[in-house]
């Protein structure tokens, strides 16, 4: 029976630990764009989620106030789905095998 090598346990948590500080610190780096209306309205995000830009073409600009609301929640939402499934992805290739259920991770 082999024994449990609490020494070897910690120091792949300490690996896995700063596996993920730096590819928080390369997320932060990657942009992702979401678009709406078909390309009338661009949002861009970093792989942190967090907004960059906003873009608005001038045909976007002659839509209705209503319309043009809908379609920059829609970009911006679309920015951050795609910033989301690129950090599952990216944790996703730090983790063994099997480890990440297929709902990824919670909370990302």
């Amino acid at each position: 029976m082999s024994e449990f090598d609490l020494g070897a346990m910690m120091r792949q948590a300490q690996q896995l630990r700063e596996q993920m500080e730096t590819m928080q610190k390369s997320l932060d780096k990657e942009i992702v764009e979401g678009t709406a209306g078909g390309g009338m309205v661009k949002a861009k995000a970093s792989g942190t989620q967090q907004i960059l830009s906003l873009e608005l073409t001038p045909a976007a600009l002659q839509e209705d106030r209503e319309m043009l609301q809908d379609l920059i929640v829609a970009a911006v939402n679309n920015a951050l789905e795609r910033a989301k499934a690129l950090t599952q992805q990216k944790v996703g290739s730090l983790l063994p095998p099997g480890l990440m259920g297929p709902g990824g991770l919670p909370g990302l």
